[in-house]
């Protein structure tokens, strides 16, 4: 299978009515914002969002999270190395062929030949045996930004049984906070290169499940914090070039599309791509 001959760029409008999109552990773990109010959604958080939805899917990831995990191996390094689930010890052993481990480990999962990943084992035994073998992948996302700044609430909160003890008392425990985005509108963006598709072996077909997945970013991601419907995908907004190099810079791409508090928007015309717009599941 041939890699990505056109370069692709895209967009996501996502909407949050009454959520926390992506809390801060260190701030007690409220809505991110930066210094001038504006929200937002880390790249982390929208990558994670994006493997767990290609795993539902049945594609093979290796950044698995913990409470959708499918083998049941501990660590990163225990999947990697595992005879029936990854490679096997030898692919990332001192004498191992880093070129062709790159290799087999692109072909195996999706999501290391699609963003990327460092497979950094230390040798265990302090004699510097370890491995380093860095994966460079050709789709980056940028963390989605709110297009106004975001209204922040808290409410104060408390358990109503023990949670330890004999039940006569409470402890200091059941007092806590949940904070959350009244109303906002959030833009991400992200590129595909076809450049370094070619090192990974990421496919035009690879592009389409992740247009496909891209709609149905929150589905089956409810949580306390994130109730179902409170986030949701607006549009998607996807953009491919003539070329490999692509007739456009992405800042040029990224920049023609301008989006309203309200979810309205705009797009500038730019000669030469192939725009699909697609509404959210």
């Amino acid at each position: 299978m041939s890699s990505l001959q056109n370069k692709i760029d895209f967009a996501v409008i996502i909407t949050v009515l009454r959520a926390n999109p992506n809390g801060n552990p260190l701030n007690g773990n409220r809505p991110r914002t930066d210094y001038d109010g504006f929200g937002e959604i880390s790249d982390v958080c929208l990558k994670r969002k994006l493997r767990d939805r290609l795993q539902e899917r049945g594609e093979s990831i290796f950044v698995q999270s913990d409470d959708r995990k499918i083998d049941a191996l501990p660590s990163l390094r225990k999947r990697a190395e595992s005879a029936e689930h990854g490679l096997g010890t030898a692919a990332f052993g001192a004498q191992a062929d880093k070129d062709a481990t790159a290799k087999a480990a692109c072909a195996k999962w999706f999501d290391v030949r699609t963003f990327g990943q460092l497979f950094a084992f230390g040798g265990g035994g302090g004699d510097g045996s370890g491995v380093s073998i860095p994966i460079r992948g050709p789709v980056t996302l940028q963390a989605a930004v709110s297009v106004e700044p975001v209204s922040v609430s808290s409410m104060q909160i408390t358990k109503s049984v023990s949670g330890e003890g004999d039940g006569t008392k409470r402890g200091a425990d059941t007092m806590g906070m949940k904070h959350r985005v009244d109303k906002g509108v959030y833009v991400a963006f992200g590129s595909m290169n076809p450049q370094l598709a070619e090192r990974t072996g990421f496919s035009d077909s690879d592009a389409e499940i992740i247009k496909g997945i891209l709609p149905k970013l929150f589905e089956n991601d409810a949580s306390s914090a994130r109730p179902e419907g409170s986030m949701a995908v607006a549009k998607v907004f996807w953009w491919k070039h003539n070329c490999k190099v692509g007739q456009h810079s992405s800042f040029k791409v990224h920049n023609s599309l301008t989006v309203n508090a309200d979810g309205s928007y705009a797009l500038a015309n730019l000669p030469g791509l192939a725009l699909e717009e697609t509404d959210g599941f």
